[in-house]
């Protein structure tokens, strides 16, 4: 499997994907919002863009469906019950569904609620396994759930995020590393990682921003650290009724309440 990511240089901090068979040059296009650059990028590496997948149907992950079908006749992928709001699907995704990219590249589709109700994440079991995220997590942090569910967003985190392998790479769909660290900084100010990580992604641009694996987003990452006693006192210190040991349910929507608003 080839990946390449393509950085969209534009206010929303869009990333977007090709995901590409080595053998045949077929290739799969995540999120194309920008998708001329997405089909500059591919023809310099000699692909062909077959498929188009649309993590959910928020518009600046779906805009540019429309240009780049009308450029490469590529079929549209989304979660099913997406599809009506999107339009334009050809084929609609349920979780466990297979999407295969030419001769060599098979990845799964996750259902992964939260951001939104409908939301897909691909999950590449390679030597080494990538995630395809989209909004559901991001580097160093999480989806919001203005037109979704923080309730879901946690069953997501909890039960297939979390359990999947540490050395999983994590590509979501916006560059959000410095501002999500500093998030974490600031609920948890002596997580050195995230200090250490922080002063990269300060001197690096976005373009060339840090791929995390999972296992260091659950070093990083303040939704996957549920369980930190300093995240926790913090916590308390705004919401004192969540008790002295609230469960990583509670502390998870505290953190995405908080967010919400920093």
């Amino acid at each position: 499997m080839l990946v390449e990511r393509v950085w969209a240089d534009n206010a929303l901090r869009n990333f977007h994907y090709l995901i590409a068979c080595p053998q045949t040059g077929e290739a799969l296009a995540v999120d194309p919002l920008e998708w001329k650059l997405c089909l500059e990028a591919a023809r310099r590496r000699g692909w062909e863009i077959t498929q188009i997948l649309n993590t959910h149907e928020h518009h600046d992950h779906i805009g540019g469906n429309a240009g780049l079908v009308g450029a490469t006749g590529a079929k549209v992928l989304a979660h099913a019950g997406a599809a009506s709001r999107i339009g334009g699907v050809d084929r609609g995704l349920k979780k466990g569904d297979v999407i295969k990219v030419g001769r060599t590249v098979e990845l799964e589709c996750l259902d992964t609620p939260g951001h939104t109700m409908a939301h897909i994440c691909l999950l590449a079991h390679t030597e080494q396994p990538a995630l395809f995220c989209g909004d559901t997590l991001f580097n160093a942090g999480a989806g919001n759930c203005y037109s979704g569910n923080p309730e879901a967003l946690y069953e997501t985190f909890a039960n297939q995020l979390a359990r999947l392998p540490d050395n999983t790479l994590v590509y979501p769909g916006h560059e959000y590393l410095a501002r999500n660290l500093e998030f974490t900084l600031d609920r948890e100010p002596g997580n050195r990682d995230a200090q250490q990580l922080l002063e990269t992604a300060r001197s690096h641009q976005p373009a060339q921003a840090t791929v995390t694996t999972l296992g260091e987003e659950k070093r990083i990452n303040s939704f996957f650290r549920l369980q930190n006693p300093q995240i926790i006192a913090r916590l308390r210190e705004r919401f004192p009724e969540i008790g002295e040991q609230p469960d990583a349910r509670t502390v998870f929507l505290k953190l995405r309440e908080l967010r919400n608003k920093w």
